[in-house]
């Protein structure tokens, strides 16, 4: 796995979380190319991207394979443990009640978004994050929405 480092730059954290949502739009396209729902998801740990994941459902005939599912899975394996303290997840949609169940058992300590899921999100339902998660939304949420629109337009 090819780690990124962007800490050691001289940039805001606004603009290092769009650095990082942009690395998360990259996966979220090519779940786009693969003719999965174009949501790209990564872990980031002392300014290290250590799990990536996009969605394959489709692929792998499985509900639960969301792009964070899939981070969280090789962002643990790199860790050698479950927990996911002291990491970010980055992820180009709001995560669902079953991902954001999965974020609280990890203990991941900041989700940051792009864009709300207006039907299927987490936060629709009731705040089902871990109590010492940041959440932080609305990161580079126009460019996940109009892939996500752009993915059921053509399907329709």
């Amino acid at each position: 796995m090819r780690v990124f480092n962007f800490e050691n730059d001289n940039v805001g954290e606004e603009t290092l979380d769009e650095r990082y949502m942009q690395e998360a739009l990259k996966l979220a396209k090519r779940a786009y190319d693969e003719d999965e729902v174009p949501i790209g998801a990564i872990i980031v740990s002392q300014g290290k991207i250590i799990g990536r994941g996009y969605n394959l459902t489709e692929r792998l005939n499985d509900v639960t394979a969301h792009a964070e599912m899939q981070a969280f899975t090789a962002a643990a394996n790199y860790l050698g443990g479950k927990y996911l303290k002291n990491c970010t997840l980055y992820v180009t949609v709001e995560p669902c009640v079953m991902c954001a169940g999965a974020s609280y058992w990890t203990q991941i300590s900041k989700i940051v978004y792009g864009t709300v899921d207006e039907k299927r999100g987490a936060s629709k339902y009731a705040n089902l994050y871990h109590p010492k998660t940041e959440v932080i939304s609305g990161v580079l949420a126009e460019e996940s929405a109009d892939l996500i629109t752009s993915f059921f337009r053509n399907k329709r």
